[in-house]
């Protein structure tokens, strides 16, 4: 799994005692606009979605990017927006895209492993989702063999040649995606990200 890393510019080896030498996970103390330039900065050429439009009363909670500054090549990045809908009240929507073997989704979601099981790609889709316009069919991971308890749906397909998953806190708000739910790469997009909410309690995961 990658590991925690707060400073976006610094560059190190990271080994990790089960996966051998990994790149590191870059995530804020704290988000905010600033810091999410940064992001973008250290995650260049990399996809970050989040719904679009935002919702509102919704915040962007949480963010990371595995890899570094200096060599402007990720692996994921990962987005949290946090907001309420009723009748499921507070939901926190995790967005991860990764390549294939990075492990960030799994351990956003709380499986074990670096990757969705067999059953993403079987049988019909469980829901889909537009990105930047195009529908995306996702299928559900399970999450039984978990060693992490916490109410959450985890759905996982593939966009642009990566992973992306979704993690749904609480599990009932997988209801919330609706054929016309949407997600949108901001890395490209200019002055509106100024409109962007930051802010709320940081998911833990």
């Amino acid at each position: 799994m990658p590991v925690l890393r707060s400073d976006p510019g610094a560059d190190s080896e990271w080994s990790c005692p089960d996966h051998g030498p990994i790149r590191p996970l870059w995530r804020p103390g704290e988000a905010s606009y600033s810091v999410f330039t940064e992001h973008l900065g250290a995650s260049r050429g990399f996809p970050t979605y989040l719904p679009w439009p935002m919702r509102p009363g919704w915040t962007v909670s949480d963010f990371g990017v595995v890899g570094t500054a200096q060599d402007r090549s990720a692996l994921a990045t990962m987005t949290c927006s946090s907001g309420a809908a009723d009748p499921d009240g507070p939901i926190d929507v995790l967005v991860v895209a990764e390549e294939p073997g990075t492990g960030l989704g799994a351990r956003c979601a709380g499986l074990i492993g670096m990757g969705p099981g067999s059953e993403v790609g079987s049988g019909p889709p469980s829901a889909r989702v537009f990105v930047d316009g195009k529908s995306i069919p996702l299928w559900i991971a399970s999450t039984s063999s978990s060693d992490r308890e916490f109410d959450r749906s985890v759905v996982v397909g593939e966009a642009g040649g990566r992973w992306l998953w979704l993690v749904l806190r609480p599990a009932a708000a997988l209801l919330q995606l609706r054929d016309d739910w949407s997600l949108r790469d901001v890395s490209h997009l200019g002055p509106s990200l100024l409109e962007l909410p930051f802010g709320g309690p940081t998911p833990q995961w």
